[in-house]
């Protein structure tokens, strides 16, 4: 993208303040795992990544460590199309679930940034690091995870946009036009 894609606006506020807003009122304030201070100015807490350089992988284990709480939902903050009810889903299907974590998965694979961590994981994500693991899902080998298929998340998203990032500029014009926001300039 060549710059921070958490500050492209999107609806007129950045995409990490759009996110922290589609999550609170499923999870209370949300935790944003970054270098620190860097988002404190969009009144958002941040907490510095305990693996700096290992990838959203660290900011997993990060965020396990300083919740007290079973369940942590994780999200990249580049998801535009997610919904609340998409996440609430999500949030039941981990709490009624035995896993350690809970993704959902398409045709490209696992879904580790739309996802549920559970504390127990902790311990065997933590190790993986250690070990110089960076992928986040050859970080959960050991773990019990439960895979939601499409079949059970399309009636959250029948376009299958639900879990599309934003990783270039294209993107970023494709998803402001989803919404009606036109081209970036």
């Amino acid at each position: 993208m060549g710059r921070d894609k958490a500050l492209l606006e999107f609806g007129g506020i950045p995409l990490i303040v759009r996110a922290a807003q589609l999550l609170e009122p499923l999870v209370g304030p949300p935790t944003v795992v970054a270098p620190a201070g860097r988002y404190q100015d969009l009144g958002l807490h941040t907490v510095p990544d305990d693996h700096s350089g290992f990838g959203p992988l660290g900011g997993i284990a990060t965020a396990l460590r300083i919740h007290a709480s079973p369940w942590n939902l994780v999200v990249g903050c580049d998801l535009p199309y997610l919904t609340a009810e998409w996440l609430g889903f999500l949030i039941e299907r981990a709490q009624a679930s035995t896993a350690d974590a809970v993704l959902p998965e398409n045709a490209r694979g696992l879904e580790p940034l739309c996802a549920m961590y559970h504390k127990r994981g902790e311990a065997a994500i933590r190790a993986a690091l250690e070990r110089g693991v960076r992928k986040v899902t050859d970080g959960l080998a050991g773990l019990a995870v439960l895979t939601i298929p499409p079949s059970e998340w399309k009636g959250f998203d029948s376009e299958g946009r639900l879990f599309k990032n934003i990783n270039t500029l294209e993107d970023y014009e494709e998803s402001r036009a989803a919404f009606g926001k036109g081209r970036v300039e």
